[in-house]
């Protein structure tokens, strides 16, 4: 393997850091709502920060599968969002310092961009990571927003109950890092915030909210969070608004709540199945309801 130092450098004059937990905010895999990028943007524009590692995306990133975007003005480019993979020491609302990694996804080199970050862990003596994740999931909005919690050892969960079982999914850098840490002997955990997925492809900052709060809980860092606070009742009004006028949404939404709460009462059967007649799964009802909001959506209400 090429040397993973060469990924990445230094900034000047680090700092000396106390068992600092890192926290990975990675996106371009799955990141329904925005939810995770929303949580970073939060932390950047409110919180101290400092550059101490920037990351080689030209060795990382294939460009061609998620092109940056540029600006055209009447006969010239111009401007070019240039994207950046960097480590950030970030101070929290009270002072306590952590890191941040934020950016894209990288695309290639994965094991040795793992054994960039794993050094960067050891040298900066990093006590805990934790991941950040997003996915859609057939859950109302109207419920309150929940996590899957996971974790190289189960005694960092606390009292978090498994909503899966058994299941197969792509691979992510971000869950590969927390894979290879635990083989490793290290702590390590991530939090995958529940979108309703008929949300997925709008800014979601309820689970952005839910995401900081359990970083919080689980590394007792002060992360702020009414700037997302504020964001999610907005958005929630809004999509409120959109059901409320029209009535076959409203009833998609009301099944839907029907099966989320069947399920959180461990039951078989929806407790709106009274008449005999089967009823639609929750994919089923979601993706209808996608549809009514993307409509919507077109017609610029």
């Amino acid at each position: 393997m090429l040397d993973p130092h060469e990924l990445y450098e230094l900034a000047d004059d680090l700092p000396a850091l106390d068992k600092p937990v890192l926290v990975q905010a990675l996106t371009g895999f799955v990141d329904a709502g925005s939810a995770i990028q929303l949580f970073r943007e939060n932390l950047l524009d409110t919180l101290d920060t400092q550059v101490v590692a920037t990351f080689d995306l030209d060795q990382l990133l294939d460009y061609r599968s998620r092109r940056p975007p540029m600006i055209f003005v009447e006969d010239h480019w111009e401007s070019y969002e240039q994207p950046s993979l960097v480590l950030h020491l970030v101070r929290d609302q009270l002072g306590a310092e952590f890191l941040l990694l934020a950016g894209p996804e990288p695309d290639l080199q994965w094991e040795r961009f793992i054994a960039a970050v794993s050094g960067l862990i050891d040298r900066f003596g990093v006590e805990l990571t934790v991941g950040l994740n997003a996915i859609p999931m057939a859950v109302p909005h109207t419920r309150p927003v929940s996590v899957t919690a996971h974790a190289t050892d189960q005694r960092l969960l606390g009292d978090h109950e498994s909503w899966l079982q058994r299941v197969q999914v792509p691979a992510s850098v971000g869950n590969l890092l927390e894979f290879r840490l635990g083989q490793a002997g290290k702590d390590a955990m991530g939090y995958a915030a529940h979108v309703p997925h008929y949300l997925a492809q709008t800014n979601y900052p309820a689970a952005a909210e839910l995401l900081a709060d359990s970083v919080s809980s689980s590394t007792g860092l002060a992360l702020p969070t009414s700037q997302l606070r504020k964001a999610a009742e907005l958005v929630r009004a809004d999509i409120d608004k959109q059901i409320a006028d029209d009535e076959q949404a409203g009833r998609l939404v009301s099944s839907l709540e029907a099966q989320y709460d069947a399920f959180l009462r461990g039951r078989e059967n929806n407790l709106l199945a009274d008449n005999g007649t089967p009823l639609p799964t929750a994919e089923e009802l979601g993706a209808e309801l996608e549809r009514f909001l993307a409509e919507q959506t077109r017609d610029g209400e």
